[in-house]
């Protein structure tokens, strides 16, 4: 009797704390629905490890993005982003599947669960870590509109080492504010996202370039639902 109770008084603290997480959560993704965060998890990693470099970040508001970088981040890191709810069970559908198959783990993360992931979590591939990223995207994706997913995305984005966030990765890359990105300057910026500390949107290799003109490709047939 004495162990029944302990496991009921055990499991109603799980529950407790664990409805307490969560509430905890909502709380804060609805403020930062309307507050920009000064900072992210992945930022403050990077300044914890090179705190002797400087760290490039401005926040700049939608209005202030040349309207063809959001297109070539859809383009580049997620075509589903207007239709899914912060997680493309397709896509981790396909990615398991040749996975079985034996073609290796290749990423399905969304937007959505990029934002998640890099504004509170850590990075590394373990499964934990992404079902954590997975239910953080869900979350967002109920309490932002995409417009905002899309905002917080491009403000704190890494594009280069020490380099957050498209109005920095503009100024550092083409000396001009993210307003005046081009087509191209945009989507030489988005084909630097899967690897920023070692792809360079100013020098291009051939494999970026390669990217870039697959996503310029991306980006004129997706024109219109972006």
């Amino acid at each position: 009797m004495a162990k029944a109770g302990i496991v009921r008084k055990s499991v109603r603290l799980i529950g407790w704390l664990l409805a307490g997480t969560f509430v905890a959560m909502f709380l804060v993704l609805l403020l930062l629905r309307f507050i920009n965060p000064p900072t992210s998890a992945f930022m403050l990693a990077y300044q914890l490890e090179h705190h002797e470099q400087p760290l490039r970040h401005e926040w700049v508001a939608m209005s202030d993005i040349s309207p063809w970088m959001p297109l070539a981040v859809v383009a580049s890191e997620d075509q589903r982003f207007p239709d899914h709810w912060g997680v493309d069970f397709e896509a981790i559908r396909k990615a398991l599947s040749e996975y079985r198959a034996g073609n290796g783990l290749r990423g399905a993360s969304t937007i959505t669960q990029q934002t998640a992931k890099n504004l509170f979590l850590w990075n590394g591939r373990s499964f934990v870590r992404k079902a954590i990223e997975a239910v953080l995207a869900l979350a967002v994706d109920g309490v932002w509109p995409k417009e905002r997913v899309m905002e917080v995305y491009l403000n704190i984005a890494e594009f280069g080492p020490g380099i957050y966030g498209v109005e920095a990765a503009s100024q550092a890359y083409f000396g001009k504010p993210a307003k005046y990105l081009s087509a191209n300057q945009a989507a030489r910026l988005a084909a630097v996202l899967p690897n920023p500390k070692v792809l360079n949107a100013a020098r291009p290799s051939s494999y970026v370039w390669e990217r870039v003109a697959w996503i310029r490709g991306q980006m004129a047939q997706l024109s219109g639902l972006w």
